[in-house]
Parts: C-alpha cells; sequence; structure tokens
C-alpha cells in the first residue's frame, strides 16, 4: 500500500492543488547498474465525486533501490493507492568470474 489517507484524513484525501507522496523501495538484491522500473496502479481508491486524476512514476532509481512517486493535484480526493513494480536490470551471477 502507499497510502490510505482515508483512513487517517491525509493530504491525498483531504488536500487540494499540487500534492505529492514519495515512498522508498530498496531492492532485494543489487542489480550491476540502475535497472529499469515499471510501476502501475494496483488499487484505486477516489471519491466519485471529484475528477480523478493522478501520475505515477519511479524516480531516483538506482543499482538499489528507487522511489514511488504518486501526484495528483486540483480537487481530486484519493483515499488510497496500491502500486505493483517490477524492476529488469542485469545482478550479478554466482558463476561469473571476476578478472582484473
Amino acid at each position: 500500500m502507499l497510502f490510505s489517507d482515508f483512513a487517517n484524513g491525509g493530504l491525498m484525501w483531504t488536500g487540494s492543488g499540487r500534492r505529492e507522496i514519495r515512498e522508498h523501495v530498496e531492492f532485494d538484491e543489487l542489480f550491476l547498474d540502475a535497472p529499469v522500473v515499471l510501476i502501475g496502479i494496483s488499487l484505486w481508491d477516489a471519491d466519485q465525486k471529484t475528477n480523478l486524476r493522478a501520475d505515477i512514476s519511479a524516480d531516483a532509481i538506482t543499482a538499489g533501490g528507487f522511489d514511488i512517486v504518486f501526484r495528483t493535484w486540483a480537487d481530486s480526493r484519493i483515499a488510497r493507492i496500491h502500486a505493483d513494480w517490477t524492476a529488469m536490470g542485469a545482478v550479478q551471477d554466482a558463476d561469473q568470474w571476476k578478472v582484473e
């Protein structure tokens, strides 16, 4: 779960204008370089009385992790968001030799 602002009266539910939430994700295993990260919304709970506006992305991607960034704006009221992601890239292979 990225956030649940309905439960605690948070900014995504009670606020207006441009709003942003960032959640840092650490990979279980380091990649050799920054991977490609695909991200999407897997649960969307919003107020029916306002327009649905959302932007979700991966930012600050490194070999060790990245930030999930969710943004909304204007009068949108977002109760909660779940996000799923996949990272793809090269990882260290136990059979790989290091030649110096």
